[in-house]
């Protein structure tokens, strides 16, 4: 199977030809095409999140809390 990693509609794709012969596309995340990102391959599974994402996941929270 032939695959293909490019950035298409501002992202990273994954495409491949299936054994019918039609292309398809995944968004490289959802693959193991890629090296894995730095902090997964450092938590080596100790944490299912990045510390960035934790603190705008609540700032998210607080403001949606703001909004009711």
């Amino acid at each position: 199977m032939f695959v293909a990693v490019r950035q298409t509609w501002g992202e990273d794709r994954v495409f491949f030809l299936d054994e019918g012969g039609t292309q398809w596309s995944l968004p490289v995340g959802w693959t193991d095409a890629v090296e894995p990102d730095v902090f997964v391959a450092i938590a080596s599974g100790r944490s299912a999140f990045r510390v960035e994402d934790l603190v705008d996941l609540a700032d998210l929270i607080a403001r949606s809390r703001e909004v009711v």
